[in-house]
């Protein structure tokens, strides 16, 4: 499978020193006392006075009421010019919908309790790795130095962008790199919000939309404890210690405070992009890790290692089911693989293909006759994607003891395919090696499809709750950072390695 390259992005400035800063400015301001209420987990010092000015200033920053007719609202949504308020943007389709359900009226005037619970949430969003400035943070302080309608328009924008965030990630599906195509199941944000409003606690109503799994807790447990500063010790070892194969090496450059708190930072966002409910017998394939999990009822029953996608031709992030098992499979070679490393192969060798077991079909393809030698092994999980990609076995064993296991073309090898084979089958051993012995191409349906996820996770927890660090060799996290903290950016040195994406 040949998959074309596509340029990363700048890479991202460090993080400010976010207490510090913040601790300085509220006791510059006077303000410690109206911070001491901030929430359990700690946030920036920008969002901590955001906060504080907030509920200390003026009451008119939601009070006021608008005296704009409806139709004021509705033309501002509908503008041609774009939805901008003091230069930021607005998310007009989100607005659209939330004012259809008030008929296009005045929100906030009636509801001033629900507005300030609703603010300070959105100003607590580093507590999930989240810049407020992705929700007008920098506005929401001062709210009453707004027209009354771009007032109404930015508190109903704030909210609306943060419950998009916490419910499908800061970077939705269609604004991110074509391999990366998780996302989880669609939620209606303006019934969402409006049911927030109506509840005893609209702020609790908001933050259940973020993942509740134990992955999700443990990664902000890790950045509670990194901007704590109690981590630092512990996590350097993992990432000494954890390299893949267990062999110890370097510290990688992510393997400091900064660079760890900017990994867990990201992997939070990537939960976001995953079902909030995820199946309780699963494959869960991590690139980044380079290792295949089985669940059975939410529990590891079987891991092996793998073989990924090679940096310039990168295993993608998707979500699929594995329907049927192929024994002794032949290898239809993608046309790409045939093109650019085939048949120049074949014009200096006419023998090459008679060599590697393979023929020309009628249409031009070339397909690789099954056997032990082929590229595929003796095994194929078949699964539907649009990518090609899927799990199979592999005849070049050697590759699995190596650190570096990024060696495909994109689909994924698997060192113990005969007993990942015999669970999914709910069969011994013994029945996958009689399919195989029967020497010709045969297939088995599962008896029932089994989800599998393909993720690329370079920080994640183990089953008792540790958090665990990768290199990000395939340069993903930096686009999903650069996103998250879009005003911490810098120009790229001229000398900076750029990781090949597929657009």
């Amino acid at each position: 499978m040949s998959i074309p390259p596509k340029i990363a992005g700048n890479r991202p400035l460090r993080s400010r020193d976010w207490m510090a800063r913040g601790a300085a400015a509220i006791a510059a301001a006077g303000l410690l006392a109206a911070a001491s209420a901030a929430a359990e987990m700690p946030r920036s010092g920008a969002a901590l006075l955001r906060q504080a000015a907030f509920q200390s200033g003026d009451p008119a920053a939601v009070a006021s009421p608008p005296t704009a007719a409806d139709s004021d609202i509705r033309n501002r949504i509908d503008s041609a010019t774009g939805l901008f308020v003091a230069g930021e943007r607005l998310h007009g389709a989100l607005l659209r919908q939330f004012y259809a359900m008030h008929n296009f009226e005045p929100v906030w005037p009636t509801r001033q309790a629900q507005a300030q619970a609703l603010v300070n949430a959105v100003l607590r969003a580093d507590d999930h790795g989240l810049d407020p400035d992705l929700f007008h943070g920098a506005l929401l302080p001062n709210l009453a130095a707004l027209p009354p309608v771009e007032r109404e328009l930015v508190l109903s924008d704030a909210v609306l962008a943060y419950a998009d965030a916490l419910t499908r990630g800061a970077l939705p599906i269609e604004i991110r790199m074509d391999d990366e195509d998780l996302t989880p199941e669609p939620v209606n944000l303006a019934a969402t919000i409006e049911n927030a409003i109506n509840s005893p606690d609209p702020a609790a109503a908001i933050e259940a939309l973020a993942p509740n799994s134990p992955a999700y807790a443990a990664l902000r447990r890790a950045l509670l404890a990194y901007r704590s500063g109690a981590a630092d010790a512990e996590m350097t070892r993992i990432a000494a210690d954890s390299s893949t194969a267990r062999h110890p090496r370097p510290l990688s450059p992510e393997a400091t405070t900064e660079g760890r708190l900017r990994q867990i930072v990201v992997n939070l966002e990537r939960q976001r992009w995953l079902p909030r409910y995820l199946p309780a017998d699963r494959v869960w394939v991590n690139t980044a890790n380079a290792q295949l999990v089985l669940y059975r009822d939410n529990q590891p029953a079987f891991t092996t290692r793998v073989v990924v996608g090679e940096v310039d031709k990168q295993t993608p992030e998707f979500q699929t089911t594995i329907d049927s098992l192929l024994f002794n499979p032949p290898w239809n070679v993608p046309p790409s693989i045939a093109a650019q490393e085939i048949l120049p192969k074949l014009a200096q060798d006419p023998d090459y293909l008679n060599h590697h077991h393979m023929v020309m079909r009628g249409n031009g393809a070339i397909q690789q006759l099954p056997g032990a030698g082929t590229a595929l092994g003796q095994l194929k999980f078949e699964m539907q994607d649009r990518f090609d990609v899927y799990l199979h076995d592999t005849p070049l064993k050697g590759l699995f003891s190596r650190d570096n296991r990024r060696q495909s073309h994109g689909c994924v090898r698997v060192q113990n395919p005969r007993e990942l084979a015999a669970l999914l089958l709910g069969q011994p051993v013994a029945a996958i090696n009689q399919g195989i012995a029967l020497g010709y191409t045969n297939r088995r349906m599962l008896p029932a499809p089994i989800p599998v996820f393909m993720v690329y996770q370079t920080a994640f927890a183990d089953e008792d709750g540790t958090i665990e660090f990768r290199p990000d060799f395939y340069q993903r996290d930096a686009e999903i950072w650069q996103h998250l903290h879009p005003a911490r950016q810098a120009p790229e040195a001229q000398d900076n390695p750029s990781s090949p994406r597929r657009g």
